[in-house]
């Protein structure tokens, strides 16, 4: 029976969504017969080992669990001058935002050669700020909107760039998901509001035109025995000038239609947009990408390297299709690719020569 390290919470505005992630790839993946360990990621930071059968209610406030750390493919957990190592044999990602999904969790992954179950570091650092995630966009033909990314302390610029492109607009902030900080503006002074609460969030903002009328569209992508498989096309429909976090996560109905009532050629063009994402960047587990829809055209406005439900839904709507899904990301897992270093053999040589600073210098060393 294989053991998964199921990683979800962190230092995060979506740490409470990424709570509720982890515990059903936990209880999905018991289900379909796999050993779990929940690792979770506290607000305060470092790792904790959450107890069996925990409840998303025990992870509110403080919730207090042994502390573990990762070592290599293992969990140490240390009592007293006692220590139990617990091994496991690939890792799942749940943490939505923050140092979850910016690349750096698969950085230590990768450097404690743990296989993973989930996005690269690569791709995810790409993708998380979406200033930056717009500049690969483009670099890969992808259509995006015209946008201009402003900082903390640029209220004159962020002013002359918002009358380039014109209102209205929305702000985002650049490193945050799940539709948090979003505001949608028509005004010079509605902006210098919507940075305000921006920069509370984040220390930089994205301002992008606001399309009237657009349609919201998400498409995943998961590779399964070395294929790329995309899911149908979903359309999510919003009340507000924006999709609200309320709308995603408190509303007791997803209002939503898979596969969307699109023109085929819209459907193909995104379609074609995440399959230039999933093969320009090495990729492994599951992604959504979210897109407009306004007349006629489609652009690409985000990807999410740990989407909320891991994206499941997009595969299949009932708990078999579930454990089905998540049993297949983690059969999927793959160690770091590595390549053995060349040696130099410098640091064995009695003398160091050559033109850079210290190699002609033996006493500074």
């Amino acid at each position: 029976m294989k053991r998964i390290a199921v990683f979800f919470g962190g230092v995060s505005n979506e740490h409470d969504i990424s709570v509720l992630t982890g515990l059903m790839a936990v209880n999905l993946l018991k289900s379909a017969g796999y050993e779990v360990l929940p690792v979770f990621l506290p607000p305060a930071g470092g790792m904790a080992l959450a107890k069996d059968g925990a409840r998303a209610e025990d992870f509110a406030g403080e919730a207090k669990f042994p502390a573990v750390e990762l070592r290599g493919c293992a969990l140490v957990k240390s009592r007293g001058i006692f220590k139990k190592k617990l091994q496991f044999d690939a890792a799942l990602n749940c943490c939505h935002g923050g140092m979850g999904e910016d690349g750096t969790l698969a950085a230590l992954l990768a450097f404690h050669k743990v296989p993973s179950a989930s996005p690269s570091m690569e791709l995810s650092a790409a993708f998380m700020d979406k200033s930056l995630a717009k500049i690969f966009a483009r670099g890969l033909g992808l259509p995006v909107l015209d946008s201009a990314c402003v900082r903390e302390g640029e209220g004159e610029r962020a002013a002359r760039e918002a009358a380039l492109l014109g209102y209205p607009l929305v702000v985002k902030p650049c490193r945050l998901g799940s539709s948090i900080g979003i505001t949608a503006v028509k005004d010079e002074r509605e902006l210098l509001v919507a940075l305000a609460l921006a920069f509370r969030l984040d220390g930089a903002a994205l301002l992008e035109p606001y399309l009237a009328g657009k349609r919201d569209l998400n498409c995943a992508a998961v590779q399964r025995g070395g294929e790329l498989l995309l899911s149908p096309v979903e359309e999510v429909f919003s009340s507000s000038p924006v999709l609200t976090f309320g709308e995603k996560y408190e509303s007791a109905e997803r209002r939503s239609v898979i596969p969307a009532d699109i023109p085929q050629e819209a459907e193909q063009s995104i379609r074609a947009c995440m399959r230039a994402i999933a093969e320009a960047f090495p990729f492994r587990g599951v992604v959504r990408g979210d897109f407009f829809l306004s007349e006629g055209k489609v652009y690409f406005n985000e990807l999410n390297t740990v989407p909320g439900s891991l994206a499941f839904y997009l595969f299949g709507d009932t708990l078999t299709e579930a454990r089905a899904f998540l049993s297949s990301l983690v059969e999927n897992a793959a160690p770091p690719e590595e390549r053995k270093p060349v040696c130099t053999g410098l640091l064995s040589r009695a003398r160091f020569a050559g033109a850079k600073g210290c190699k002609s210098r033996p006493s500074v060393l």
